[in-house]
């Protein structure tokens, strides 16, 4: 785990509790739900507190017991936290239904949520201007219009203080329409420094997809979406490609690398632990195929356990990443 120092990946987003159901989604009196939080940015710091980067999340949360349960976890999981406690609105909840053990469905009960009010004044200006990379999602800019605001001036202090800003497309179409995304999701990815999306998010961004038939070879189709996506402004494009794998494209380079097989049990939260791995390995000037393979092995690790994040905590097993990503 990373040393409590400065950190040098900050994130910005909300985190919620998390409730994972028994098998079947039934819940009776003395089979209580299992009880752990969860949130795309907390997830990517986590992830590289794990690989050994010093990570913060800025957020805001409840001033209620689950407010408490996220900020001690993500303490516990080496990662700063900086954030403001609203006594006037709950931390945001997330329902994970299962089936002979593996999620089918997850709610969101996030309407009116603290974080759902983070605004810019609950950033923190030395956090964001001391970091090397700052993180954005998508999701975040979904939730609100203060929260939009807030993501505008995190981008204008890290890059004051020289960060570069990585920008998760992350679009849900639980929180908003295609065309109501569609604008904000591309000047964010604008702004960006490094962009991460997968293929329907990179297809937002660009307007629509291109013709299938034209690009039957998915590699193919892929560089071509990276190449328009970095036409746009950003250094470097990263596309998550599911069961193909991951392309990234930087300084006119691609580079692939497969996925780490693994019996899937829980994809949420993977392409997150790849992100913050990625990102990790960036920090410390790692070459882009060391940067893949970890965040390969990250997301990998997260998909084959029950949980957003948990699957972390394996980084450093005895078996743990092959010799090309290890520290």
């Amino acid at each position: 785990m990373a040393a409590r120092s400065s950190p040098r990946i900050v994130t910005v987003g909300e985190t919620m509790a998390l409730l994972g159901t028994p098998d079947h989604c039934l819940l009776r009196p003395g089979t209580g739900p299992t009880l752990t939080i969860g949130g795309a940015e907390s997830n990517v710091a986590i992830a590289a507190a794990r690989v050994g980067v010093a990570s913060a999340w800025i957020g805001r949360l409840g001033d209620d017991d689950l407010g408490s349960l996220i900020e001690r976890e993500l303490l516990g999981q080496g990662v700063h936290v900086a954030a403001a406690r609203d006594a006037d609105a709950p931390t945001g909840l997330m329902l994970k239904e299962h089936r002979h053990g593996v999620p089918t469905r997850v709610r969101y009960y996030r309407a009116g949520s603290a974080g759902s009010r983070l605004s810019a004044d609950d950033l923190d200006p030395d956090l964001l201007g001391g970091a090397e990379i700052v993180h954005l999602t998508g999701i975040t800019a979904a939730l609100s219009g203060s929260a939009r605001s807030a993501l505008r001036r995190a981008i204008e202090l890290g890059r004051a203080g020289g960060a570069a800003i990585s920008f998760d497309v992350n679009y849900r179409a639980t929180l908003w329409t295609p065309e109501a995304a569609a604008p904000v999701l591309r000047d964010l990815a604008t702004a960006a420094d490094i962009v991460f999306a997968g293929p329907e998010e990179a297809a937002l961004l660009l307007g629509g997809d291109p013709d299938p038939a034209a690009h039957p070879y998915p590699w193919a189709r892929a560089e071509e979406q990276a190449r328009r996506i970095a036409a746009l402004g950003p250094r470097t494009v990263v596309l998550k490609l599911g069961a193909l794998g991951a392309l990234a494209l930087a300084d006119g380079a691609v580079h692939r690398h497969a996925i780490v097989p693994i019996e899937p049990v829980d994809p949420v939260g993977a392409g997150d632990a790849f992100v913050g791995a990625f990102l990790a390995e960036l920090a410390d000037r790692r070459p882009l195929h060391a940067c893949l393979a970890a965040g390969a092995r990250m997301g990998a690790l997260v998909c084959a356990v029950r949980g957003d994040w948990e699957g972390t905590l394996d980084w450093a097993a005895p078996d743990g990443p092959p010799a090309d990503v290890r520290r």
